[in-house]
């Protein structure tokens, strides 16, 4: 199966940067051995572990031994959710309720969810019509029995960046943990988790032109939390398993160079991501962008397009040889409206009409243009069609 033409999908996944996948082949072949060995080649494996865990510690301004590596967020997300709604509970039983907002992945409103059969309270707060999680209204749903709140640092549909300080303060002066879900903004924005003022991070790799299955949490030190994976004394006894050393040193060094090239792959991003949106709306009519028009990520665009299903659209240009997407890759067969449009307030309707296009740093201005011509030529065939049919 061939690439598509035009990959405008870049927050479902990236392609592996070449200079990623050179860090990790040795690790596959000549530099195989376990990190857990004693012998040479073990030890070698150790080294190129703990020189990721140094540097990815080094970007987020943390210690190495508060990272733990995973298999991906929807893990990390996982662990921080349950592992600090156990362990609160443990610590001070009155602490049973946790505090998300309307728009995260699905990886931690289905985790929080899961805790609610274990005598847990989710307590759900509403972004504003813009998709941006007001500090106040966090604050106003705060009780003390809250014992975590997840926030996402950037939306994973409509790129909208969340004012995460902000919202730590409050939750940390009220005694409860924070963690936020930092997959999307990995590689866009600065991560500074001291900065931040968060207890909890998560990180995927495979967002940032990194490997696959290879993720992590970023636990601070002190946090109440009960790991639940249990086995071998790898990640320091919190995460049994031999270390998947190929992922992880990809890992660093995917952030590495995403954080070396940041503001250029952000400039270059914009533009096209400008240059898409206003083409876009310039060609086609009843067509209106989701999300925070400033407050967004720079490789970000989500539109709604009235008398249209996403779906449709989104076959129909996979036809013409363009990957978009119309929401999150996780829920790609799902025939319900994006979660995350509707909560903005947008009808059912018109959610269903929505598309997610995120440009990477690889793309140029020729396929935009071509993208652009190839999605009106398409929403007006697709409505055409419609029209027909109703």
């Amino acid at each position: 199966m061939e690439r598509a033409d035009i990959y405008l999908d870049h927050a479902a996944t990236t392609p592996v940067d070449q200079r990623v996948l050179e860090a990790m082949i040795p690790f596959f072949n000549s530099r195989f051995g376990n990190p857990s060995s004693p012998y040479a080649l073990g030890r070698d494996a150790r080294a190129a572990v703990d020189w990721a865990r140094g540097t990815l510690a080094a970007i987020i301004n943390c210690a190495p031994s508060e990272l733990t590596m995973t298999s991906g967020a929807t893990e990390s997300d996982n662990i921080a959710v349950k592992g600090v709604a156990w362990r609160s509970r443990d610590i001070q039983p009155q602490r049973n309720r946790i505090l998300v907002s309307a728009i995260e992945h699905h990886a931690v409103l289905h985790a929080a969810d899961a805790m609610s059969a274990h005598g847990f309270v989710v307590d759900v707060v509403q972004p504003d019509s813009e998709g941006i999680v007001q500090p106040q209204t966090v604050a106003e749903m705060l009780s003390p029995e809250t014992c975590l709140v997840s926030i996402m640092l950037a939306n994973n549909e409509i790129g909208t960046i969340q004012p995460v300080r902000e919202i730590a303060t409050i939750v940390r002066e009220a005694g409860a943990v924070m963690h936020t879900d930092a997959v999307q903004a990995a590689g866009a924005e600065r991560l500074d988790v001291e900065s931040l003022g968060v207890d909890l991070l998560s990180l995927s790799a495979h967002k940032f032109y990194g490997p696959k299955g290879t993720g992590l949490l970023y636990c601070r030190r002190g946090t109440p939390i009960a790991w639940q994976q249990h086995g071998g004394a790898q990640e320091g006894s919190r995460r049994a398993g031999t270390e998947n050393t190929p992922g992880i040193v990809g890992m660093a060094v995917a952030l590495l160079l995403a954080t070396e090239e940041m503001d250029a792959r952000n400039a270059h991003c914009a533009a096209l991501r400008d240059r898409l949106v206003e083409g876009i709306l310039e060609r086609v009519p009843d067509a209106r962008l989701n999300g925070h028009a400033a407050l967004r990520l720079s490789n970000n665009a989500n539109l709604t397009f009235a008398g249209v299903d996403g779906e449709a659209l989104v076959l129909s240009l996979d036809l013409a040889g363009i990957a978009v997407s119309s929401g999150s890759a996780c829920t790609t067969g799902s025939t319900e409206p994006s979660h995350v449009i509707t909560a903005l307030g947008v009808s059912q309707n018109l959610a269903g009409g929505s598309l997610r296009l995120t440009v990477g740093k690889d793309n140029t201005i020729a396929e935009i243009d071509a993208a652009i011509v190839a999605i009106a030529e398409t929403v007006a065939r697709v409505r055409e069609i419609t029209s027909i049919t109703d």
